[in-house]
């Protein structure tokens, strides 16, 4: 197997493993999340280790569909954070505060 195949199988797993993260997150499942999350970072790793090279169009075409899905969990985590943010806000009785200045933060001149 060369490095280029070898890389390509490695951002194919990636791939694989964003899109088990987005099913995840759409699911809660928190253990399937953790699995995928795992199965991802280590696809990275294998990336990494085998170092750069010239990549071709194909492995550019796999990396950007792996940016595309990876910024795609990230909105569906910065969404679920907010929801959060708002279901705690609301139970506290602070649901308008949003994020004041100084949040808590005393500033002595």
């Amino acid at each position: 197997m060369t490095p280029t195949n070898s890389r390509r199988d490695a951002l194919i797993g990636v791939i694989e493993s964003l899109h088990a993260e987005i099913a995840a997150l759409k699911a809660n499942d928190v253990e399937g999340l953790e699995r995928a999350t795992q199965a991802k970072l280590a696809g990275i790793n294998a990336i990494a280790a085998l170092g750069t090279g010239p990549a071709g169009p194909e492995l550019r075409d796999l990396a950007e569909e792996a940016n595309r899905l990876n910024e795609t969990c990230r909105i569906y985590v910065n969404l679920m954070a907010a929801n959060v943010r708002r279901r705690l806000q609301s139970l506290t009785g602070d649901a308008g505060a949003g994020y004041r200045p100084g949040m808590g933060l005393n500033v002595y001149a």
